[in-house]
C-alpha cells in the first residue's frame, strides 16, 4: 500500500506539474496553483520514497480529489478554435486591412 500511495503522489504531481507548463486556455494564477502543487505533491513523494524512516504515516485520499479537479478545470476552460465561416474569414481580413484591430 505505501508503494502505491507513493507511487500515486508523484504521478499526481508529474500531471500537475505538466498542467502548469500548458499555456493554452489557462490564467497565470491557475498556473502557478498547478505548479505549486505539483511540486509539493512530488517533493513529498520523493521524501517518503527516499528519506521516510518507516515509521508510521498518514495516506490522505482526500490528496487524489485535487488533481482530479484540477484536470477537470484545464479541459473545462480550455477554449476551441474558433471555426469561422468564408463570410467571417472576409469580414475579419477586412477589418485588418482597415486598421481596426
Amino acid at each position: 500500500m505505501f508503494n502505491w500511495y507513493v507511487g500515486l503522489l508523484a504521478l499526481s504531481g508529474v500531471i500537475m506539474l505538466a498542467l502548469a507548463a500548458v499555456r493554452d486556455g489557462q490564467s497565470n494564477t491557475t498556473r502557478g496553483i498547478d505548479a505549486i502543487f505539483g511540486a509539493v505533491y512530488l517533493g513529498y513523494a520523493f521524501y517518503l520514497a527516499f528519506l521516510f524512516d518507516g515509521d508510521s504515516y498518514l495516506i490522505f485520499f482526500q490528496a487524489f480529489i485535487l488533481p482530479v479537479v484540477m484536470v477537470v478545470n484545464f479541459f473545462r476552460n480550455r477554449t476551441p478554435k474558433p471555426k469561422l465561416t468564408d463570410t467571417q474569414k472576409a469580414w475579419r481580413q477586412y477589418q485588418k486591412s482597415a486598421g481596426r484591430q
